[in-house]
């Protein structure tokens, strides 16, 4: 029989019968409503999440494959049962459509695998002076949110020029409470001074509402007001004041200065610019408010390679805006074929219209091409180190005689100052090099350690990230299996897994011992285990490394995968001694205070104002203590108590 030409071999697999009778069976029974649906696989996990206008037509259109993109055919493939959610209407299964596809994370949907929250700007609404400060995560706290920025360093720089320019403090409501003289931040005019009086509350109020103003785009009146003051000042030979609106006016063009790209016409907006290359996708995002550029981040998304830049995109932007406010107008590099019904649902969750455009010329035209070079440019970045990773990765399998490239490296180490506030850490090296967001802390809980005790510790790190991967995710060998075949199907190609291709400790002999019993114990085989132990003199490149089975060898000096072990073993240093002066740093700040049981917040702000230190709450009487408003009797003894018993158990 001759050979099968190219012509005749199917370019798309062809669903198989047990998918499309799963489907066949259910759309007897689906209405003729919007919803969403979810294709689920035989484990149970979440295939792809669709929404329709009519939910009856759209799975009826997926029993006849003919014409489907070959991702949507694999997931019919898989397809074991299906799940379906009805919503009143069409934009509501939109939110709700991306809502499931940033938690469940199927493997044939666009994923926005960055989803670390922006950071905004806080002026507090719940204080008689109010604060400003930087504000990630829920907006629980009573206030104005102005934002987002796209990274912390842009609202530090930010806020540190409108200290400068409104006076504005940023202490702690417990730091505001406990003064009773100005601070530094007062004497170098970064701080109008409420705290001790310095400038009334109403005064005070007045520059809260100045800095608001700014925010939200009228800067332009705030600096021609502050002008005026400056020229009537000067005008009555009231130079002091006039130099003091002289700098807040340098501030204020100290903050526009630094904006990048400012648009004349642009007030509210956010470009997205998505480019392909490579098989991979960049969705570039530049955030202007209050006509002002609040900088840029790069995204990643997970797409399959034959999708088009409009397709990304009509995916990744309900889930972009999935839990962030969207601006007044968005402006795309390409068309998206949902353009009006996201701006429908994105109005009706903004509680005011949101316009989407694909500008064609002119300064909006501009803004976008700015971004879509961006993109370019970061994805070009990413490709190449990709590339000098995968080969960093490949050489490093070679050395250490892994099987396969690995996927996910974890590298361990600890920190402590003669066994006090011992932490241990984590990092993680994958494909695209160190994945910052699979960084793990362990706060050292033993207390039958001996101070010190290295080997203890990292038994301890081991047995507790272990015992945990094991316990949430299954066995390693059943994952792999699991997360290849998953990555295989999407035709992606692969990330950072669940389990480790391989493990590197800090340590000599001893180390490799100690992790080798906790990997016995939790019956954990074939992991291969790497302990890297310092040279003579504890010179760089003369490294020892330590393996089950092996003699123990060294890498030959320049070799670029030594320089890659050393990178990661630094970084885990670096890590672990960062975690272990966080924790150092924060025992000190602590206060006796916060150890007496009955203590709040709101007590040990009224001991430490009506005393003034923790020292002074200590060698307080009794009755001192009852005079603090809020301390009762039986508090003021509980107090004296503790003071009491802990100086004579001394």
């Amino acid at each position: 029989m001759p050979p099968r030409t190219p012509e005749t071999i199917p370019d798309e697999p062809t669903p198989t019968a047990s998918g499309l009778s799963v489907i066949a069976d259910v759309v007897k029974r689906l209405p003729n409503k919007p919803g969403v649906y979810r294709m689920i696989d035989a484990k149970g996990e979440a295939l792809y999440v669709g929404k329709a206008r009519s939910l009856k037509k759209r799975v009826q259109s997926y029993a006849r494959p003919r014409g489907l993109p070959t991702r949507i055919l694999k997931a019919i493939n898989a397809t074991a049962s299906m799940e379906f959610v009805t919503t009143r209407t069409e934009t509501e299964a939109l939110l709700l459509e991306a809502n499931l596809i940033k938690r469940l994370r199927p493997r044939f949907n666009v994923l926005l695998r960055d989803d670390k929250s922006f950071p905004y700007i806080l002026l507090t609404g719940d204080h008689e002076a109010p604060l400003i400060a930087k504000h990630r995560g829920a907006r629980s706290r009573k206030g104005r949110y102005f934002g987002p920025f796209a990274s912390a360093g842009a609202v530090g720089r930010t806020i540190n020029a409108l200290e400068r320019a409104f006076l504005l403090r940023t202490c702690s409501d417990a730091v505001y409470e406990s003064r009773t003289r100005p601070c530094l931040l007062f004497q170098i005019k970064r701080c109008s001074g409420p705290c001790t009086g310095e400038i009334s509350l109403e005064a005070y109020g007045d520059l809260v509402d100045e800095a608001a103003d700014f925010l939200t785009g009228r800067g332009q009146a705030v600096r021609s007001t502050m002008q005026e003051a400056m020229e009537a000042a000067a005008e009555r030979l009231d130079f002091e004041t006039a130099a003091r609106y002289r700098d807040r006016l340098a501030a204020l063009a100290h903050v526009l200065a630094h904006q990048g790209i400012n648009p004349g016409g642009l007030q509210e907006a956010d470009v997205f610019a998505c480019h392909q290359e490579g098989g991979r996708t960049c969705v570039e995002v530049f955030f202007f408010r209050t006509g002002q550029n609040w900088g840029n981040r790069a995204y990643y998304p997970r797409a399959d390679a034959a999708l088009e830049p409009g397709e990304v995109l009509n995916t990744f932007l309900p889930q972009f805006y999935e839990d962030k406010p969207p601006p007044r107008l968005l402006l795309l590099s390409h068309e998206i074929a949902e353009r009006e019904l996201l701006a429908e649902a994105l109005s009706e969750r903004a509680d005011r219209k949101v316009d989407i455009s694909v500008p064609r010329r002119g300064e909006k035209k501009a803004l976008v091409e700015h971004a879509l070079n961006n993109a370019r440019e970061a994805l070009g970045r990413t490709l190449a180190e990709t590339s000098s990773q995968a080969r960093l990765l490949a050489g490093f399998a070679e050395r250490f005689g892994l099987g396969d490239l690995p996927c996910r490296i974890e590298v361990f180490d600890n920190s402590h100052i003669m066994g006090t506030n011992a932490v241990g850490a984590m990092i993680v090296s994958g494909p695209e090099g160190l994945s910052k967001a699979h960084y793990r802390k362990f706060n050292i809980k033993s207390q039958d350690l001996t101070p010190g005790d290295d080997y203890g510790m990292m038994r301890e790190v081991l047995r507790r990230r272990f015992s945990r991967l094991m316990r949430e995710a299954g066995p390693r060998e059943a994952v792999a299996d699991r997360d290849d075949d998953a990555t295989a199907e999407a035709g992606l190609p692969r990330e950072i897994g669940t389990w480790p291709d391989a493990v590197i400790i800090d340590g000599g002999r001893g180390q490799l011992s100690a992790a080798e019993e906790v990997f016995a114990e939790l019956g954990i085989a074939d992991l291969p285990l790497i302990a890297i132990s310092k040279g003579p003199d504890r010179d760089a490149g003369r490294e020892t490394f330590h393996m089950r089975g092996r003699q123990a060898f060294m890498i030959p000096e320049r070799d670029p995968v030594l320089y890659f072990v050393q990178r990661l073993r630094d970084e885990a240093h670096r890590f672990a001694i960062g975690s272990h002066r966080a924790r150092r740093k924060s025992d000190i700040a602590r206060s006796p205070l916060d150890d007496i049981e009955g203590i709040g917040p709101a007590r040990k702000r009224a001991l430490l104002k009506h005393f003034g230190t923790a020292k002074a709450v200590s060698r307080a009487a009794i009755d001192d203590l009852r005079q603090v408003a809020g301390i009762s009797d039986e508090t003021a003894r509980t107090i004296y108590n503790y003071f009491h018993e802990t100086s004579s158990g001394g």
